[in-house]
């Protein structure tokens, strides 16, 4: 059984609350783990993806979860926050009241984030608009509202350990390793969950069936249809451009992560390609 990392040890917490964030640094971690695309308002677009008033409904098995204002407003947002209390809530999921988040915040990914990345991440969110916007309240009935329960589904299946064992260490595939582990959460559509919402471990990245209940989610392995004959050089173009080898175009909740793709260094988007191809084959996760 799985320790689970709750809260996040208090010498951790002093050790980022010291640290000098660095904006600059901290808008590429914004992109790469989409804050914009769940905390935006519905439908948000251009400069209005940085005032993050919250609003978006993810829907699942449990109920629709409602992400909520994190802006820098200190009433309605999260503005009134210490860096240790950001730190807590995303590496273990931990509200300042003390309370479990739900994991479709994806601390469940976010775990395995640096103390230097989540410093800086904090240091350019103080720097966004502020919204006054209240935050809605989860659509989720018994017993999945009683957030009590969450503690032991964390001793299950919250690790901050990789997610894939990967032979070498070839310095590029272990920054797209973590990317795509850390900032980016891609497993968290794209891994198939059991019936209690923990990731199947063994089927990493395989896709899954897709919670608004249209299609599926994509196989990112090399063992799937999905995009096992693209080259890392196409799967890094795609993130770019949105466009695959064959130019079609990107479509679905994918356009949202395409556009945050896009923001990233050229290099951070070869990292994730070059992960990608070197993951295990797997079947569709969806079957």
């Amino acid at each position: 059984m799985l320790t689970a990392p709750t809260p996040v040890a208090a010498v951790r917490l002093n050790a980022i609350a010291g640290l000098d964030g660095d904006a600059a640094a901290g808008e590429t971690l914004f992109w790469a783990g989409g804050c914009a695309s769940c905390h935006a308002a519905p439908d948000a677009k251009d400069d209005a993806r940085l005032v993050l008033s919250g609003g978006v409904k993810l829907a699942s098995d449990f109920g629709t979860f409602i992400a909520p204002n994190i802006s820098p407003d200190a009433e309605a947002g999260i503005g009134a926050w210490s860096i240790s209390e950001f730190a807590n809530a995303m590496l273990a999921g931990i509200s300042p009241r003390g309370q479990h988040y739900y994991p479709a915040f994806p601390y469940t990914s976010y775990t395995r984030m640096s103390d230097r990345d989540i410093a800086d991440l904090f240091a350019f969110m103080k720097t966004l608009p502020e919204s006054q916007v209240a935050s809605l309240p989860h659509e989720v009935g018994f017993p999945f509202n009683i957030r009590r329960s969450l503690g032991g589904w964390k001793l299950l299946f919250f690790t901050d350990a990789p997610r894939v064992a990967l032979a070498g260490n070839d310095p590029q595939i272990e920054r797209g390793q973590y990317l795509v582990e850390g900032p980016g959460h891609c497993g968290e559509c794209h891994t198939p969950r059991n019936p209690i919402g923990g990731f199947v471990s063994d089927a990493w990245l395989s896709g899954a069936q897709n919670p608004d209940g249209e299609g599926v989610i994509p196989n990112l392995t090399p063992g799937g249809k999905s995009i096992s004959g693209w080259s890392a050089g196409d799967i890094a173009y795609y993130l770019e451009s949105g466009f695959t080898p064959d130019f079609d175009s990107v479509g679905g909740s994918m356009v949202d992560v395409q556009k945050n793709m896009a923001q990233l260094e050229s290099g951070d988007r070869d990292a994730i390609a070059a992960y990608l191809k070197a993951l295990p084959e797997r079947g569709n996760g969806w079957e």
